[in-house]
């Protein structure tokens, strides 16, 4: 189930919202929240839902021993057992085979081991579970005495499937504590319908378009349709991702949690690394706190900083799936932001636009890299976008989609970059612009909800990470 999807919008969240807010009282709202939450994720794979709860009853068992504990080694040795046991149910469904046919290859064996079922969000609830333990075992956070509140941390639908990756020591206080009030609910249905909007209307289209393109290996991959479809993959990945993530923020304001925004506005960066603080900055901040400065950050001088850079973007790529696109990928940046270090600040002294274009088409490519299941494939692609094997200027595909959507990309790309602000800072009386809020949202829920009735063009990108 997807917040995109009729059954989510019509039927799983009214009720669950009806049945939370029937009977005042907290340990009422979370029993109806765990209980969602657990139908919510089981609904497509029931068995999935044992994995994540033994993670979970793991981690509490252990964060219990850590904090019952006053010997540093022993607290250390139940730490490190409860993250080995998460990340060791994430190894074997995520990347055994994945290593296993590396090795196979190597030796040149024609055996290769079949992937196992992926369970859904298994990626985003174990590094949640992870940031449970290492914060009781660094004092940032209590030790959860209750087995149920824990459970509700790991599994709360609203950012189970694909985040934001919610610290516990940032939301401890708010599952025995907390209230929904009318702003807050008000600011929840907005965010969500705003994040629908950006699912349905614009990832849902460009992928369309985007899936009608020629791609690598076909023999008209033109310069201009490589561009064309790089383009609106970039489109597509983020409104597809930071329309799930609004989605999110929006329920859990509803619920009375109040969960970090995930992205902000990436596609206006003037850098990789202004990019990488702009986007899917949860997991982004999860990297730098539990890997980077464990591993000594910048502290220890100019090769351990590149070292340890490296490090945390091939596990970066790593995370988003076994495969070696994503290596390179994770890679990529990490030479970037590598590069950054020695010639940043002559960066800086470029004029903003040239900034931006040099960022922007970057990202465009790591892109392409990201979106084949083949390496040889995605560097086809790069290579058609600069004219190497293309076989022209332009397609008659590729044209053919052009005037098929016309400006809709365009009016896309002018949506993913902060001109919100710009319209709030127009010089009209508050009330104008709150009826026109009021129309905007109600207009997106009505257009959404119809593309949903009409289409059956509905793919969730990071469902598969």
């Amino acid at each position: 189930m997807v917040f995109s999807s009729l059954t989510f919008l019509l039927f799983f969240f009214p009720l669950t919202l009806i049945f939370c807010f029937m009977k005042r009282g907290l340990r009422w709202r979370n029993g109806v929240l765990l209980v969602s939450s657990l139908i919510f994720y089981a609904w497509g794979a029931p068995v999935w839902v044992f994995a994540m709860i033994g993670s979970a009853a793991a981690n509490y068992f252990c964060a219990l021993k850590i904090s019952r504990s006053k010997n540093k080694r022993v607290r250390r040795a139940w730490m490190i057992l409860g993250v080995c046991v998460s990340a060791a149910l994430l190894f074997v469904f995520k990347y055994s085979a994945f290593f296993a046919n590396t090795v196979l290859a190597i030796a040149g064996s024609q055996t290769r081991m079949k992937a196992l079922t992926l369970p859904i969000g298994i990626s985003f609830y174990t590094f949640q579970i992870i940031t449970y333990t290492v914060d009781v075992y660094n004092g940032k956070a209590p030790v959860q005495q209750h087995f149920g509140r824990l459970l509700l941390y790991v599994s709360c639908f609203p950012q189970l499937i694909a985040g934001p990756i919610v610290k516990y020591s940032d939301v401890a206080e708010q599952i025995g504590k907390r209230r929904t009030t009318p702003e807050d609910f008000a600011f929840g249905m907005q965010r969500f319908v705003i994040g629908l909007g950006k699912k349905v209307v614009f990832a849902n289209v460009c992928g369309k378009a985007l899936a009608a393109l020629p791609q690598a290996g076909a023999a008209a991959l033109s310069a201009g349709g490589a561009w064309y479809a790089a383009f609106l993959y970039t489109l597509q990945i983020y409104f597809d991702f930071s329309g799930y993530s609004d989605m999110a923020i929006g329920i859990g304001r509803i619920l009375g949690f109040r969960y970090k925004d995930n992205f902000m506005y990436p596609y206006a960066s003037l850098s990789v690394r202004d990019f990488w603080r702009r986007w899917h900055i949860s997991l982004g901040s999860f990297f730098r706190e539990y890997v980077y400065i464990p591993l000594g950050g910048n502290r220890k001088g100019l090769y351990r900083t590149v070292v340890n850079t490296l490090i945390v973007w091939m596990l970066t790529g790593l995370w988003h799936g076994a495969n070696w696109t994503f290596i390179v990928w994770g890679l990529f940046y990490g030479l970037l932001l590598t590069l950054d270090l020695f010639v940043g600040k002559k960066y800086q002294r470029l004029p903003s636009a040239l900034r931006w274009v040099i960022t922007f088409v970057l990202v465009m490519i790591s892109w392409v890299i990201f979106y084949y299941p083949t390496l040889s494939q995605g560097l086809v692609h790069i290579g058609a976008m600069f004219g190497i094997g293309a076989s022209g200027f332009m397609d008659a595909e590729t044209l053919y989609i052009i005037k098929t959507y016309s400006v809709f990309p365009l009016i896309a790309f002018a949506a993913s970059l902060p001109l919100a602000g710009l319209v709030k800072k127009l010089p009209l009386p508050e009330g104008v612009k709150e009826a026109g809020s009021v129309v905007w949202l109600s207009a997106c829920m009505v257009v959404s909800v119809m593309l949903l009735v009409g289409q059956s063009y509905n793919p969730f990108i990071y469902f598969q990470f």
